[in-house]
Parts: C-alpha cells; structure tokens; sequence
C-alpha cells in the first residue's frame, strides 16, 4: 500500500497538566512515544487517560506543560494543523454520506487534490478490507465494518500518529477479538505511532508495546506489557492488572524476600517496594489454586466456569474473601485447600 505514515522521531508530553477549576483532570504527565510505538493508556473511568488524548489531539488546551514533535512544538496548533489521525469511541460518521465520501472528507477540507483524494480513499479502503463497501452508508454496515470506516479516515490523512479513544466498546466480544488484530495489523503496517485509550487491561496487554497506567491524573508506572502483567510497581496498579487477592497482612524481612500471612498460613512474598512492618500481599485468581497440601482453607461461596477452568471465590476462617482458578467443578459451601503458585505473590506497603 502507498499509504505511509509521515515521518518523525519521537512524539514528548513533557510534564502536560489540564485543570478543570480546582479539579486537575492530568498532573505533569510526561511521555516519550518513539516512531513506530504502539502505546496504551489504561487506568479506571476519571483517571485522566481521555483527557490526555483530547489535549494531544488539540480539543482541549494544556494548563501547563507542553507538547513537542521532534523539535517542533505542537501544543500551541490547532487540531487540524497538527495533522494526526483521530478514532472516536462513537465512530463520528456522517450519516448522509457514503463510506467513500467519509473517508475522503479530511483529504477534501485540506483542498488536497481530487485525483489525489481518490487515490488515497482507494487504498485507505482497501487496507482496512472495505472496497465492497464503498458506496454504502454508515447506517448499512455493521459496527464491525462502521469502526473500520472510521480507522480508515484516520490514516487517510497519513498521520505521523493515530489517537484512539476506546474505539472497540461498542463492539460485541466476538468483533472486539476480531478488531484488535485488524488494528494491530493496520498499525504495524502503516509504520505510524498510535496512542490507545482503553480501561480494558486484556486490550492493553495484547495491542500495546508499551503501557501508561494512569490514576488521579497522574502516572503510576509505565512499562511493557510483560512487566506490568508480572510486576506492578504499586498495589493500585497490581488491583487493575486483575490481582484481585489483595489482603493486609504483618510482613517480617526474610533475606530479599518477606514473610506475610493470607488465611492464616505464611507465605514468602517478593516486595515490590519498602515494606516496614505491614503489607498487602497481592496474587491473581489464577496463581491460586487448590491443593491437597494446600495451606490455606478456604469455604466456597460461589463458583463460574470459564471454558477450561472454574473461577471462585470463598472465605477463609478468619473472613478473608479470596478468588482461585480451578481446574475441576467447584460449588458452594465446599471446602477447599489452596496454594499459591511458586513466586508469585507479591507484597506492597500497607
């Protein structure tokens, strides 16, 4: 295909903020996004993570900080001199228009040439698998196909990134699967940098190189996915990377490791900061199942199957509510051991 991203070296957030009154939506949040990246920002509904992406795209000012693209810098442009592709959660479609004319409508405002315009829409539709399509209308496609239309307005313009902001929740579970590895294919083939808004951790961890979790508007770690699925830096970034087991708990040293008690049994547990006399220990559903010489006993309050595997939660003797992976049927008000997997609990400052 000869649609390419434009050129550039690296996109920097250097220390960006956005107040709304006394409420600050982002908090200098500084990011350096390299040509060809593929960057997630996750974090819970309020964390800041869209407002980020607005302040990128230009619909909303900076309270502070500033925005550079290699040694230019952008943040004083607007959106349509900066030059980048935008995906909205709602697709944005002009309904009385047909897909052609939609994808084409940035090229047409920027006075670019028709043949030229025709050209580009041809190809845009081609990558995204829409040629059929050309000459419907938004409201005759599916979501699936509507979502494509929009992708395929964002690259049009070949920008030097594409900004999305949780383009896939509208779609059924079936159609999300399926537009991640569109998505994905579309941005490594394009060569452009791409800045993905999603609260769905699963999205993070298979689209993105890199991930930002935000919270309160500020960041709490940047990583890849393999670093932030396996070592959370803090114990609120360790609850949204779904370890869903965090019990406070007494911590005694034990050489590089800690000793922290989860129903009553002790267990080695690997700090992942200072811990001076009380913890949380963290560990994922997954990591703890049951065991004939399981140490901790716990009594089934509910139970779900998942395909392979039945996920549970239950309580322990003293109250702790725990969630566990089985490999079995599991069923209320039965009694089960559980073990953690080996290195794999976690221990955060209380």
């Amino acid at each position: 295909m000869a649609i390419v991203s434009r050129d550039f070296r690296s996109l920097r957030l250097d220390g960006i903020s956005r107040a709304f009154g006394h409420l600050n939506a982002l908090h200098e949040v500084s990011l350096t996004v390299r040509r060809g990246e593929f960057i997630a920002l996750l974090g819970p509904s309020g964390c800041g993570k869209s407002t980020a992406l607005n302040c990128l795209a230009g619909l909303l000012p900076l309270s502070g900080g500033a925005i550079w693209l290699d040694e230019k810098r952008i943040d004083t442009l607007g959106p349509e001199d900066r030059g980048f592709g935008m995906v909205f959660q709602n697709y944005a479609l002009f309904p009385h228009m047909t897909v052609r004319r939609n994808v084409g409508f940035g090229l047409t405002t920027h006075r670019v040439p028709k043949a030229e315009i025709t050209r580009r829409v041809d190809e845009a539709l081609a990558l995204v698998r829409l040629t059929a399509q050309a000459d419907k209308l938004p409201g005759q496609l599916s979501g699936g196909q509507q979502q494509r239309v929009a992708i395929a307005r964002a690259i049009v313009v070949e920008p030097p990134l594409v900004l999305m902001d949780e383009p896939l929740s509208n779609l059924d579970a079936k159609l999300r699967l399926e537009m991640r590895a569109e998505i994905r294919r579309i941005h490594q083939l394009l060569g452009c940098s791409t800045i993905y808004v999603t609260h769905d951790q699963d999205e993070a961890l298979s689209l993105a190189d890199r991930i930002v979790v935000l919270r309160d508007g500020s960041v709490r770690q940047i990583g890849t996915p393999e670093e932030l699925y396996a070592r959370p830096a803090h114990a609120d970034v360790a609850e949204f990377m779904g370890y869903r087991n965090l019990v406070p708990t007494a911590a005694e040293p034990a050489g590089e490791l800690v000793r922290v008690q989860i129903g009553g049994a002790a267990f080695a547990a690997t700090p992942m900061e200072p811990i001076a006399g009380r913890a949380v220990a963290a560990i994922r559903p997954e990591d703890l199942s049951p065991a004939a010489e399981g140490a901790i006993e716990i009594t089934v309050e509910a139970a779900e199957y998942r395909g392979r595997d039945f996920y549970g939660f239950g309580k322990t003797r003293d109250g702790t509510e725990l969630f566990f992976r089985a490999e079995h049927r599991v069923g209320a008000g039965e009694t089960l051991r559980l073990s953690p997997a080996p290195g794999r609990v976690l221990a955060y400052a209380a």
